[in-house]
C-alpha cells in the first residue's frame, strides 16, 4: 500500500533519518518490517506557534517496494530541423529552447550580453568600482536577471503550467533535489551559473545554437510574419520568433513602436529596497533569542493597504545582499539575493506600492507613460545618491519622520549608500503611502527579546526597487500566444508582461514553444 501522510518534527531531529523512520511507525502504528521506504514529498516550517517545527508530507510503501521514479526528458538532434529564433538568454529562453527541442524544432538563442561566466568581470566592476556596461549586467546576459540576482523558485504559477517539470529540468542540470521538496524553494546566486552552463551545453549538444554578444536591432517582416532577426552579428532566419527579452530591455519596446507594432502600458509596483540585520527577523518569526541552526534564516511576507492602494513586500532574500541591477548610465536600480546558504547578517526585501494607469499623467494610448514615469525616478535616485551607482538611503524610522538620517547602518550594497531624503525621490503618493504601511508592518513583525521588532531605525530603506514587472506589456492572442499584428512573433513571460521570476517565466517560455510549434508543424 502506498499512503501519504503529515508529520510534525522538531527541528532538533529533521536530519535524523532515523528519528523520522521511528516517529512514522509510531504514528502509522506499523511494525519495521511493514514499511518497506518512504520519501518527503513537500518541507516547510510552521512558525506560528511558540516552538518552530517542520511539516513534511511523507509517501509510505507499506509491504510492498517503490517503484523508481526516473525523470527523462528526450532531447533529439535537431541540428536539421526548422529553427526557431529566440531572443534572450534567461530562464523564460532558456526553457523555451529546451522545449523547442523536444518537439523536434531547432533553437536558436540570441542573447545580446555574455555567457555567464564572463559576466562575472562586468558585475564586479558594477560593484567594486561603480562602472555600468550597459550589455552585461544584473539584468543583461546568459541566465537572465536571475542567475545573479537570487534564484528563487517559488511561484504560485500552479495554473500555468507543470512547476514540478521545470523543477525537475533544474535538477537534471545540477541544482540540489531539495528544490523538488521545499516549500520555498531556493538554488541560490552561487550555484546557478554552473546549472545555466549545463542547460546550455544540453541545446548546444542536441543541435541548437546560442549566440551571445548578439543584440536585436530589427525585425524583418513580410505581410505582418516573422521573417528574420536583424542582429549586429547578421541576419537569423526562422519559422518563428520568441521575444523573451526580460523587463529591462527597454530597446525593444522602441524598436516596436518604431515599426508600428501595437504595445501597451501595463502596471506596475515601486517603491524601496529594506535591509534588517538578520537577526531581528529570525528573533520574532522564530519566537527565539537564536535561531536553532536546523532552521534557515527566517523570511516574511507582508501586505496592507492604505489609501485603497497595495503596498507589499517583494522578493524577499534572507541572508542576503542588495545588489546594483541598472541597465544605463544615470539611472539607479536595486533588486536583492542571496546564495544558497544564505549566510549572510542581512535580510532584504522590496517594499513597494501598486501604481495603476491613471496614476501617471499622459496620452491613455501612450505605451510609454509608464516607462517613462519609472525612468525618470531611476534617474532622480542616481543623483541623489550621488554617482558612482550609490543608492540613496534613509533610515526606517527617519523616513517615517521626515528626516534625514545622520548616518546609515552597516549594509550589505557595496557600491555604497549616500545619506538622502526618500521623499524627494520617490513620488508623493508612493512615499506617503510607505510612511503609513512601515508602521504597520512593525505590528506584524513586532520587538521580542528585547530587539526593536521590524520597525526601527537599524533597518535602512535604499532607494529604488522599481523593476518588480514590466511597465510595458506586448500583447498577444490568448489562444495561440501570437502578437495580434505579426504572425510567428511569440512575446514572452516577464519583458512581455506575462509572467514574473524564474519558474513563470520558465512556464511560459515553454507554452510559447508550444505555441510556436502549433504553428508551424
Amino acid at each position: 500500500m502506498v499512503k501519504e501522510i503529515d508529520l510534525v518534527i522538531s527541528p532538533d531531529f529533521i536530519l535524523d533519518i532515523e528519528f523520522i523512520k521511528t516517529a512514522i511507525l509510531k504514528q502509522e502504528r506499523l511494525k519495521a518490517d511493514q514499511l518497506k521506504h518512504y520519501t518527503i514529498r513537500k518541507r516547510s516550517i510552521d512558525a506560528r506557534s511558540k516552538f518552530p517545527v517542520y511539516r513534511l508530507k511523507v509517501l509510505l510503501y507499506i509491504d510492498e517496494n517503490p517503484q523508481t521514479e526516473i525523470f527523462n526528458v528526450n532531447y533529439p538532434s535537431v541540428k536539421d530541423a526548422k529553427p526557431v529564433i529566440v531572443v534572450g538568454a534567461g530562464p523564460a529562453g532558456l526553457f523555451a529552447a529546451l522545449r523547442l527541442i523536444e518537439l523536434g524544432l531547432k533553437p536558436i538563442i540570441i542573447e545580446r550580453g555574455k555567457d555567464v561566466k564572463d559576466r562575472r568581470r562586468d558585475l564586479a566592476a558594477i560593484n567594486k568600482e561603480g562602472i555600468l556596461n550597459p550589455e552585461s549586467n544584473y539584468c543583461f546576459g546568459e541566465g537572465g536577471a536571475g542567475t545573479y540576482s537570487d534564484g528563487k523558485l517559488y511561484t504560485r504559477s500552479d495554473k500555468r503550467g507543470d512547476v514540478t517539470k521545470m523543477l525537475q529540468i533544474l535538477v537534471a542540470h545540477g541544482a540540489t533535489e531539495d528544490i523538488l521538496v521545499d516549500a520555498r524553494p531556493h538554488i541560490g546566486t552561487n550555484k546557478l551559473p554552473q546549472i545555466i552552463t549545463a542547460i546550455r551545453e544540453t541545446i548546444l549538444n542536441a543541435g541548437g545554437e546560442v549566440h551571445f554578444n548578439t543584440k536585436l536591432i530589427d525585425i524583418d517582416l513580410k505581410n505582418q510574419q516573422f521573417n528574420a532577426a536583424i542582429t549586429n552579428q547578421g541576419d537569423f532566419k526562422g519559422e518563428g520568433l520568441i521575444l523573451a527579452t526580460g523587463h529591462s530591455a527597454k530597446d525593444i519596446y522602441h524598436l516596436l513602436q518604431q515599426k508600428d507594432i501595437l504595445l501597451e502600458a501595463k502596471p506596475f509596483a515601486l517603491g524601496v529596497r529594506i535591509e534588517h540585520p538578520q537577526y531581528i527577523i529570525d528573533q520574532a518569526q522564530y519566537n527565539c533569542e537564536t535561531r536553532h541552526p536546523n532552521l534557515p534564516p527566517s523570511y516574511y511576507s507582508l501586505v496592507t493597504q492604505v489609501e485603497d492602494r497595495g503596498v507589499f513586500s517583494f522578493c524577499m532574500c534572507p541572508g542576503g545582499i542588495i545588489a546594483p541591477c541598472a541597465t544605463a548610465d544615470e539611472e539607479i536600480v536595486v533588486n536583492g539575493w542571496s546564495p544558497s546558504k544564505r549566510n549572510n547578517p542581512y535580510a532584504n526585501s522590496g517594499t513597494v506600492v501598486q501604481i495603476n494607469l491613471n496614476d501617471v499623467a499622459g496620452k491613455e494610448t501612450d505605451p510609454f507613460r509608464l516607462l517613462n514615469f519609472q525612468a525618470e525616478i531611476e534617474k532622480k535616485a542616481f543623483y541623489a545618491g550621488g554617482g558612482k551607482l550609490k543608492a540613496p538611503a534613509q533610515r526606517m524610522v527617519d523616513f517615517v519622520n521626515h528626516k534625514i538620517s545622520s548616518d546609515l547602518p552597516e549594509n550589505s550594497y557595496l557600491p555604497g549608500l549616500t545619506s538622502a531624503n526618500l521623499h524627494d525621490v520617490l513620488p508623493s503618493f508612493i512615499a506617503k503611502r510607505l510612511q503609513k504601511a512601515l508602521p504597520q508592518f512593525g505590528k506584524k513583525i513586532p520587538s521580542v527579546f528585547g530587539n526593536t521588532g521590524y520597525y526601527t531605525n537599524e533597518a535602512v530603506l535604499v532607494g529604488v526597487e522599481s523593476r518588480t514587472s514590466s511597465p510595458v506589456r506586448i500583447p498577444r492572442d490568448k489562444e495561440t500566444l501570437q502578437h495580434p499584428q505579426i504572425k510567428k512573433m511569440f512575446p514572452c513571460a516577464e519583458g512581455a508582461g506575462y509572467a514574473g521570476g524564474i519558474i513563470s517565466a520558465a512556464i511560459d517560455g515553454q507554452a510559447c514553444a508550444d505555441a510556436a510549434f502549433n504553428q508551424i508543424k
